[in-house]
């Protein structure tokens, strides 16, 4: 199973790239999309070319903004929008598909904002997200994949020191928050495959940060460690543009 993870900063910008071209050549059996900057029906109706796949989209009650949407070739057992909790379920955040051997969990976690004016709600929804994490895994193993709106490590951004607890995505709050989905038993995927690669996801538009590689890693597969021998192969797929994100390719034997 190839499961593809992107963050297309907007469905409808993307689709006038080459995005349907390179869903195509890669052929993944999921796709899990993040801010998709549309409401369901908009997300449809851009995706409907895409044929062979079944289409779930989650919207923002926010009009353009945030929204998830998941495409599967295979029919989830089961299928739900939202952590179930009132104070994070309006934003579109979360997918949940059931498989027969795991739980795919699609994501986009908020973001802190530029003067760090949600870090403190980030805080609760962090915890509140491993919560619910936790409950999925009581079941059977989870697969996250998404936007977790943090670089974990000095090497997961270009210039950390500049950026330590000034930046959103890169303050202790948000790091001590990635610290707790692996230390509640969770696995970053790319990192335990690849300890000292620097990769990033994600460019800012500005400064010509994708020419000239000034990124942050922000986008993760994370697994339960039960799932690690069942994978395959792990990507961060830099070279294909259309986003200030790239996508990122797991395949694994379920």
């Amino acid at each position: 199973m190839k499961i593809l993870s992107w963050n297309v900063n907007g469905i409808r910008a993307i689709m006038k790239k080459d995005f349907i071209k390179n869903i195509e050549q890669l052929d993944p059996d999921i796709i899990c999309i993040q801010e998709t900057k549309a409401q369901d029906h908009e997300t449809e109706k851009e995706l409907s070319v895409l044929t062979g796949y079944t289409l779930y989209s989650n919207s923002a009650l926010k009009k353009g903004y945030s929204g998830t949407a998941i495409l599967s070739k295979k029919n989830p057992l089961t299928f739900n929008n939202d952590m179930g909790n009132p104070k994070h379920d309006s934003e579109g955040r979360i997918q949940c598909a059931e498989y027969d051997q795991c739980y795919l969990v699609n994501v986009y976690v908020p973001n802190s904002g530029q003067k760090l004016d949600r870090l403190d709600y980030r805080k609760t929804w962090d915890t509140d997200f491993l919560k619910y994490l936790k409950d999925l895994e009581a079941t059977k193993p989870v697969i996250i994949c998404g936007d977790f709106n943090v670089a974990h490590q000095a090497m997961d951004l270009k210039n950390d020191k500049a950026n330590y607890n000034k930046t959103a995505g890169y303050t202790q709050i948000e790091i001590d928050g990635m610290d707790n989905f692996l230390d509640a038993g969770f696995v970053d995927v790319f990192r335990q495959r690849h300890p000292d690669k620097v990769a990033y996801t994600y460019w800012s538009y500005r400064f010509k940060a994708r020419e000239r590689n000034i990124g942050w890693r922000i986008d993760y597969f994370l697994v339960s460690s039960k799932l690690l021998p069942k994978i395959t192969a792990i990507n961060i797929l830099s070279e294909i543009i259309g986003s200030d994100h790239c996508p990122i390719l797991m395949e694994i034997d379920v």
